[in-house]
């Protein structure tokens, strides 16, 4: 008998600890491999079921500028952000809501996700009243003040119908001076998170994620942190980043906000769209990921590769024969040159933007996708030494980098061989 139970606790040691998972009543989330802070996982939605890490291009109006929702397929992508603010202004939610809702609108039969509107007091702020009743808006259209509260942005995302939809926040600039601000705002978004579940009428058709404030105090961070998991929202938002704090700034409070938060819940961090800071925050234990860039920068004749980025503009390009990007499979780059691309980015022509965008969405759609396999492969930290030997040849990873992978566990020797460039301030992505 103690044979038998001694083999049977030395069994049960053995068994490998289970990864983390939950279910809401409309999202089911399931880690399925981990590689120190860096996780991979699958994301049951009402519509799709997705996989993490993921990016999700931005379709401000409920269309992603230059592509159509049969593109977007293609491309793999998983999710898509509509912006509540803008929807309500033009065409109406209401509208939206008798067509069958933002899906069935855009014909998009994939994942959807909708901001609360709050982002605006940021890019808006000349326009934007904030009290503790909500935000009071002045259209940049034609003029008229628009109030939303908390319990309006539910109503105005329910009617949207989107798989996720995000809670009023109060958000402040990461470079304002004013300590109490934050503080006021950290703790408003609380108050305003609980009138967002209490006005949300479809739980279990639509999920509700909170999203975490503070600015750059780790204290006021963990303080947003703690109030938040105590309402167990079925996902978590990192916000009030990628708004011009310094890059050691910024890294630092996605490492915090990562680790304070549920390991079985999926965090996304708001606004990043750089595929530097893709990489990083996956490293450091992110799962979702937004931002106009990649789609915006295509419109200047900015492409994205595995270097960095590709300014078609530049006369270098008029007499290159070879695609955007030799390891690159979309159809921009097994049809097109850059030459031609440098022709028709310098003239202006439509098409431009169309090809560029398109090929941008395949970058970051096949990046998360390299990172997703590495991590299930066990391989993500030699993943990353090989993305960053090729972004930065000479050696020169910024400070930033070096410091962030040290907190993840990835060791950079070998890969970071020279002194790191001078630390700029981060540009908003």
């Amino acid at each position: 008998m103690l044979h038998a139970a001694g083999l049977n606790a030395s069994a049960m040691a053995s068994q490998p600890t289970p990864l983390p998972s939950s279910v809401s009543p409309a999202l089911k989330f399931e880690v399925v491999a981990m590689q120190g802070r860096a996780r991979t996982a699958r994301m049951t939605l009402p519509h799709y079921t997705a996989e993490t890490p993921m990016f999700m291009p931005v379709g401000t109006q409920g269309s992603v500028k230059g592509l159509t929702s049969q593109q977007l397929q293609e491309l793999d992508c998983h999710v898509i952000l509509g912006n509540t603010y803008h929807l309500e202004n033009r065409p109406g939610s209401e509208l939206v809501d008798s067509l069958g809702g933002l899906h069935d609108f855009i014909g998009w039969p994939r994942g959807m996700l909708t901001d609360s509107g709050g982002f605006q007091m940021v890019s808006l702020l000349h326009l934007a009243e904030i009290t503790e009743e909500g935000v009071t808006f002045q259209s940049p259209i034609d003029g008229s003040r628009m109030l939303l509260t908390p319990e309006q942005s539910m109503q105005i995302q329910n009617r949207l119908g989107a798989d996720i939809m995000m809670a009023l926040d109060d958000v402040v600039p990461a470079t304002t001076l004013d300590p109490a601000r934050f503080e006021e705002a950290t703790h408003r978004t609380t108050r305003w998170l609980d009138r967002c579940i209490a006005a949300h009428s479809r739980p279990t058709e639509q999920n509700l994620f909170a999203i975490v404030q503070g600015g750059l105090d780790p204290k006021l961070r963990e303080i947003s942190i703690q109030q938040l998991v105590e309402r167990d929202t079925p996902g978590y938002a990192i916000g009030g980043l990628a708004g011009g704090e310094s890059k050691e700034d910024f890294w630092k409070m996605v490492a915090i906000s990562a680790a304070g938060l549920p390991p079985g819940k999926p965090r996304y961090v708001m606004g990043i769209g750089y595929p530097l800071d893709i990489v990083v925050c996956s490293a450091l234990g992110a799962d979702m990921y937004d931002s106009v860039y990649p789609t915006r920068t295509a419109r200047f004749g900015v492409a994205l590769v595995p270097e960095g980025v590709l300014k078609l503009k530049n006369a270098a390009y008029s007499k290159d024969f070879r695609p955007i990007d030799p390891t690159c499979s979309c159809m921009v780059c097994q049809k097109y040159t850059r030459a031609y691309l440098h022709n028709v980015v310098t003239r202006g022509v439509a098409s431009a933007a169309i090809l560029v965008t398109y090929h941008n969405i395949a970058y970051t759609q096949a990046l998360t996708r390299r990172m997703r396999q590495a991590i299930k492969d066990q391989v993500f930290p030699d993943w990353v030494r090989a993305y960053l030997r090729n972004m930065f040849p000479k050696g020169d990873v910024p400070q930033w980098v070096r410091d962030a992978m040290d907190w993840a566990g990835i060791s950079l020797e070998g890969v970071a061989t020279a002194p790191p460039p001078p630390p700029q301030e981060r540009q908003q992505a």
